[in-house]
């Protein structure tokens, strides 16, 4: 019901700790397990490796499923099972020795089978040399396709989600081939794309690899609060903005890795950490901007708030070059909620993750 979705950060934080993350961290367990199972030992690697680094994507996500009602245990599943497919292929596309943008393309189609109700199922690992993996993401995507076939409004929102879906694979696509390529590609593809002249292409590209708008539209579809104008504005509030900067704040934190990885990372761009910061402040207030229009936008405004603190309270900040200085900017600005999730976050990170996992394996 509407009046169950929080509209306070306590609230929020209350609901999340008590029903969210351990229903996520059983379909994690679940899928683990699985994982654990894959008969080829780099599928088996990449995948227990995306589950264990990455589950943090997983449990800020879930939070959609609160916009789902009754059916947030639905939501969750579908949320874990489509965010597991996304960080499994973009660990096998950033630890590939292919190059091949055919190949990115075909493992990315999973993600877009994962959003129909009933697409046949692909060999999706046909053009790479690891392929038996148990049927470990053939059983993601039908999960996904599972929750497809229980919303009753599907038509209405099946365009926009396949809509984000082809952006962030083709996203996928242009970051992971040659590194020399990279780089055009992604230009190319954002002239094409955007007449957002607002935007670096870089910012574009950040904005498609984010998957917070497919998660809003079929947490507002499985709950059966569509309108008719509901689908085009999630798009349009979520994206660029919305997305763009929870995958930027993602970039942020992870520029170190990314750099002993030699994988792309897009805050690389920015002249400076000056102009970094500018146009994180940008991005936050273009994104309160555009929720402004969405029902429930107080808990839209708490989404916001919660990007800013859960990244922004990840240890490797403090590793970072001025992190210390840009956490204090960004919260500054954002004020007491922020900071709420902030402390929230750092009390998980030092208190909670060992005893979610110790919970979750009884």
């Amino acid at each position: 019901m509407a009046s169950g979705i929080p509209k306070t950060s306590l609230t929020l934080m209350t609901t999340v700790y008590r029903r969210i993350f351990p229903a996520v961290h059983r379909e994690l367990a679940f899928w683990k397990t699985r994982a654990e199972a894959i008969p080829n030992a780099e599928l088996r690697k990449q995948a227990l490796a995306s589950i264990e680094t990455k589950r943090f994507h997983c449990l800020g996500g879930a939070v959609y499923a609160l916009l789902a009602g009754s059916k947030w245990r639905e939501a969750v599943r579908f949320i874990v099972a489509y965010q597991t497919i996304s960080d499994y292929l973009d660990n096998l596309c950033d630890r590939s020795i292919s190059l091949d943008p055919n190949d990115f393309r075909l493992l990315h189609e999973a993600m877009s089978d994962a959003l129909s109700q009933k697409n046949p199922l692909q060999f999706y690992y046909a053009l790479r040399t690891d392929q038996r993996d148990g049927d470990y993401l053939a059983d993601l995507v039908r999960t996904c396709q599972q929750t497809m076939q229980r919303i009753t409004a599907y038509t209405e929102i099946s365009e926009h989600i396949q809509q984000l879906e082809q952006l962030y694979s083709d996203l996928q696509v242009h970051k992971h081939v040659k590194e020399e390529e990279r780089v055009p590609r992604l230009v190319n593809w954002f002239e094409e794309k955007t007449d957002h002249s607002s935007l670096y292409w870089y910012e574009f590209a950040a904005a498609a690899g984010s998957t917070l708008g497919v998660f809003c539209l079929v947490s507002y579809a499985l709950g059966e609060r569509l309108t008719r104008s509901l689908p085009d504005a999630i798009i349009t509030s979520y994206f660029p903005f919305m997305q763009g900067l929870h995958i930027l704040l993602d970039y942020y934190i992870d520029q170190q890795e990314d750099e002993a990885e030699g994988d792309l990372n897009f805050c690389r761009f920015y002249a400076d950490r000056t102009e970094l910061k500018k146009r994180l402040m940008y991005f936050v207030t273009q994104a309160d901007c555009h929720v402004q229009s969405l029902p429930d936008r107080r808990f839209h405004e708490l989404v916001r708030h919660g990007l800013i603190g859960l990244y922004l309270g990840d240890p490797k900040v403090r590793t970072l070059e001025g992190g210390p200085e840009m956490t204090n900017a960004l919260l500054r600005m954002s004020g007491y909620k922020a900071r709420f999730f902030h402390w929230n976050t750092r009390f998980f990170y030092r208190f909670k993750q060992r005893g979610w996992d110790k919970r979750t394996n009884n």
